[in-house]
């Protein structure tokens, strides 16, 4: 071999040692992508048995099932990998940080151990706590930063469909439900504002729990505004007269009428199934 062909070589020589220690880097690099970097997290959101959302919780070694309930009840419910399999979790106290998808602030919301049955002493499947009034029906967002289960603490999030039916209107709140409470107009008298105890429906009924019962049996009464049978434990007085509703979001429609088309107001007695 000639000097300049050994010259030629021993200058190439770096050049494809780069090259090639470049490729290896490069193949493995590959190889750990293909069999063993671990799988994006599961953010499937499927229904469970109770008809709740089911969040995958800690890259799916569990699952919970998340329920909003009639009336705002909030209830979660501990599963295993396997969503068909109910997991106990020492009992404690869960705290679910929800708000509307519109705004940024969220409530706390204290979820309390409520035992299945067959659940061991001192553990629990399901946790359960109210929301305010003013969130029932809305799409939600839902944080749970620390739950025990097992040996670990986990966190989790998710969101709620708006399920508030269509013909079920929504709570107003806060500066604009007390202008609507307290202020007089059309059939709703200051005499019907100290009737109600000069307060608002959202402090009345904290906590109230409705049922919408879509068919009321002939001479049940019924909810001015949705038809549906009238709750005996949710009532309002307007132009002096008691009135039944489902829920306390119907009683704001109702005296939004009664302030603005009172001529469109009919007596207690007429809002019967018939």
């Amino acid at each position: 071999m000639n000097r300049r062909l050994l010259a030629s070589l021993e200058s190439a020589r770096p050049a494809t040692l780069a090259a090639l220690i470049g490729a290896g880097c490069l193949a493995g690099y590959a190889c750990w992508i293909i069999w063993f970097r671990p799988p994006p997290p599961n953010h499937r959101h499927t229904e469970g048995r109770h008809g709740g959302t089911v969040v995958a919780v800690g890259a799916e070694h569990y699952h919970v099932e998340a329920l909003v309930a009639e009336g705002g009840a909030l209830r979660l419910f501990t599963l295993g990998q396997d969503e068909s399999r109910v997991v106990t979790v020492p009992k404690q106290r869960v705290t679910a940080y929800v708000r509307t998808a519109e705004v940024v602030e969220a409530v706390a919301i204290p979820l309390e151990p409520t035992p299945q049955p067959g659940d061991p002493p001192g553990e629990t499947s399901a946790f359960a706590g109210e929301l305010p009034l003013e969130f029932v029906g809305a799409r939600l967002v839902v944080v749970v930063p620390n739950i025990q289960i097992g040996e670990d603490r986990y966190r989790f999030s998710f969101m709620t469909e708006d399920s508030h039916p269509a013909q079920m209107p929504r709570k107003v709140t806060d500066e604009a439900e007390r202008d609507l409470y307290l202020t007089p107009g059309g059939k709703y008298t200051a005499a019907d504002i100290r009737a109600n105890g000069s307060q608002t429906p959202s402090l009345k009924y904290h906590g109230f729990r409705s049922t919408h019962d879509l068919h009321p049996a002939a001479g049940e009464a019924i909810c001015p505004i949705t038809q549906t049978k009238a709750n005996a434990a949710c009532t309002w007085i307007i132009d002096g007269q008691r009135y039944r509703f489902c829920c306390p979001p119907c009683i704001d429609e109702f005296v939004k009428l009664a302030k603005e088309h009172p001529q469109r107001i009919k007596p207690p007695e007429e809002y019967v199934q018939k």
